[in-house]
C-alpha cells in the first residue's frame, strides 16, 4: 500500500518549482499530525482534557488540547525551515519566525489547530484545518499581514486531519482530493481514498438547528424544502449534525451533503472564521466537485481585509449549495421572519 511520503514525492512533479519545500512541508504537517492524534488517544487517562482557563481571540473558551495542538504545529512548521510564518484561530496576530531559514521559507500556513475541540471531553471526532500559500513578501525578509490577507483562490494546498474511529489526513495540492488512514501499528498514513469526488447531490444537511429562530428567511424555507415529503426527489433529506465542521464535512464529503453556517440575529457575519475555516474547506471541496459560498458569491473569492475575519458559509454538493443560494437570493438575507 503507497504511503503518505511515496504519495508526497510522486505528485512533486506536479510542482517543479517547489524544490521540494512543499513536500518537507506537508512531512512537517503529518508528523505534527501523528503528535497530536496521541494525545487525542490519550484523552481521559491523563490531564489533557477540559478547558484551559483563557478565552482565543474570538472570546470562545480555550480547551487544553487546543493549545496543545497549536504549539505542536506552530513547532513542526518552524523546525522544517519552509514556512516564515503562522497564524492560528488561536492567536490573535500572525507569528514571523525569526530564524535565518524561515525568512527565506516560500510558504506561509493558516490553520484551526483544534477543530471541534469541546467535543473531546464526549469522545467524538475532532480535526485539524489547514491552508497553504506562497508568501507574497520578498524572500529572505520578515512576513507581513498581507502574505495572510490572501483570497482562498490563492492556496496551494489545503487539508484536515480528522481524529476520529480512525485517524486520517485529507489533502489537495489543486491537483485532486486524495486521503489517507493512519496505521496506528506501524504509525504511517497510507492511501485509502485516491482522487475522492463529492456526489453532485445528496441527502444529507447539516446545521445547528437550534438556531432556527435566528436564521434568514432563506435558510429557513430551504430547511422546509430539506424536510418535504417528495418522493421522487428522494426528499425528505436526512439531519446529521455533529458540531465539527471537519466531521460534518469529511462525511458529506464522502456521501454527499452539505453544511450551513448561516448569518443568525446574533452573528450577522456569520461564525467560522473564512481564513481558517471556510477557505481551506471550499478548496478541498471545489477539488472534489462540490462548492462553497457564502450564500451569494464563491467563498474562494472573498478578498479577506483582517485575519480573524468571519463569514456565512454553505458547502458541499453542488446541486444543494446552489439550491440554498436560490432560496436566499429569493429573500433578503436579513430579512426578519
Amino acid at each position: 500500500m503507497k504511503t503518505l511520503g511515496e504519495f508526497i514525492v510522486e505528485k512533486q512533479l506536479d510542482f517543479p518549482d517547489a524544490s521540494g519545500s512543499l513536500s518537507a512541508l506537508l512531512g512537517a504537517i503529518r508528523l505534527a499530525a501523528k503528535v497530536v492524534n496521541r494525545e487525542i488517544n490519550k484523552a481521559g487517562l491523563v490531564d489533557i482534557v477540559g478547558s484551559a482557563g483563557g478565552e482565543n481571540v474570538q472570546g470562545e473558551e480555550q480547551q487544553k488540547l487546543d493549545l496543545y495542538a497549536n504549539d505542536k504545529f506552530k513547532a513542526a512548521m518552524e523546525a522544517r525551515g519552509e514556512v516564515c510564518g503562522v497564524a492560528s484561530e488561536e492567536e490573535e496576530e500572525f507569528i514571523a519566525f525569526q530564524g535565518t531559514k524561515s525568512k527565506n521559507g516560500k510558504y506561509i500556513i493558516l490553520m484551526d489547530p483544534l477543530d471541534g475541540s469541546s467535543n473531546i471531553d464526549v469522545n467524538v471526532s475532532v480535526g485539524t484545518i489547514f491552508s497553504i500559500y506562497k508568501r507574497i513578501s520578498p524572500i529572505g525578509s520578515e512576513v507581513t499581514l498581507a502574505d495572510f490577507l490572501q483570497p482562498g483562490h490563492k492556496q496551494i494546498a489545503a487539508g484536515y486531519v480528522i481524529y476520529g474511529s480512525s485517524t486520517m489526513l485529507v489533502y489537495t495540492t489543486g491537483n485532486g482530493v486524495h486521503g489517507f488512514t493512519l496505521d496506528p501499528s506501524i504509525g504511517v498514513f497510507c492511501l485509502s481514498h485516491q482522487d475522492l469526488k463529492m456526489p453532485t447531490q445528496g441527502k444529507i444537511y447539516s446545521i445547528n438547528e437550534g438556531n432556527y429562530i435566528k436564521f434568514p428567511l432563506g435558510v429557513k424555507r430551504y430547511l422546509k424544502y430539506c424536510q418535504e415529503q417528495v418522493p421522487e426527489e428522494n426528499r425528505p433529506y436526512t439531519s446529521r449534525y455533529i458540531g465539527s465542521l471537519v466531521s460534518d464535512f469529511h462525511r458529506n464529503l464522502l456521501k454527499g451533503g452539505i453544511y450551513m453556517y448561516p448569518t443568525t440575529a446574533s452573528a450577522p457575519a456569520g461564525k467560522l472564521r473564512l481564513l481558517y475555516e471556510c477557505n481551506p474547506i471550499a478548496f478541498l471541496a471545489e477539488q472534489a466537485g462540490g462548492k462553497a459560498s457564502d450564500g451569494q458569491r464563491r467563498i474562494m473569492d472573498i478578498e479577506p481585509t483582517e485575519l480573524h475575519q468571519r463569514s456565512p458559509y454553505f458547502v458541499g454538493s453542488t446541486e444543494m449549495v446552489g439550491k440554498v443560494e436560490q432560496f436566499l437570493s429569493e429573500c433578503d438575507r436579513f430579512e426578519a421572519p
